[in-house]
């Protein structure tokens, strides 16, 4: 699976991504605002993207994808579909490297994503008008301050699809 935007390409995680998800795992914005996932090591990280996106490839069809810039193919993030236990419909979740965080990124994957999921993989959306606003009122937006927020970046999305 390949997402491309005018800035961004999205691609599915493969083990070659492992020092890359580390790096973002191991982030104190993403431990604070998404969780403690426990990786510590490559093994770690390479078990991480096996049994969490490449699994929900094989499962659900889609899952967490690799958000790079296209010039000059810089790791960035992760941005995807994920099919949480306690939500009947899939969700949509991001996470950015601090460097990459209020030029428009997180935005542009997310809704690249959820076009996808429309265009491509036929899931109807009812989208969450709280989700949008949410996306508008944060930082993609705004020239950055000191008082924007990490989870203005780094969090989850709610969407919802048939």
């Amino acid at each position: 699976m390949l997402i491309e935007t005018d800035r961004l390409r999205l691609r599915q995680l493969s083990d070659d991504d492992a020092d890359f998800v580390l790096r973002l795992l191991n982030e104190p914005s993403f431990i604070e605002n998404i969780g403690d996932r426990g990786v510590r090591t490559l093994d770690d990280a390479r078990a991480y993207i096996t049994n969490g996106p490449i699994a929900s490839y094989e499962k659900h069809g889609f899952g967490l994808l690799l958000v790079e810039l296209k010039e000059p193919g810089t790791a960035i993030g992760i941005c995807g579909l994920l099919k949480r236990d306690v939500l009947p419909e899939p969700d949509i979740g991001y996470a950015l490297l601090p460097e990459f965080w209020c030029k428009g990124y997180a935005h542009e994957s997310a809704t690249a994503v959820l076009d996808h999921a429309r265009n491509v993989l036929g899931l109807n959306s009812r989208i969450n008008p709280n989700a949008t606003s949410r996306l508008k009122s944060s930082c993609y937006f705004a020239e950055p301050s000191a008082s924007m927020t990490t989870r203005a970046t780094v969090g989850i999305i709610s969407r919802s699809f048939a």
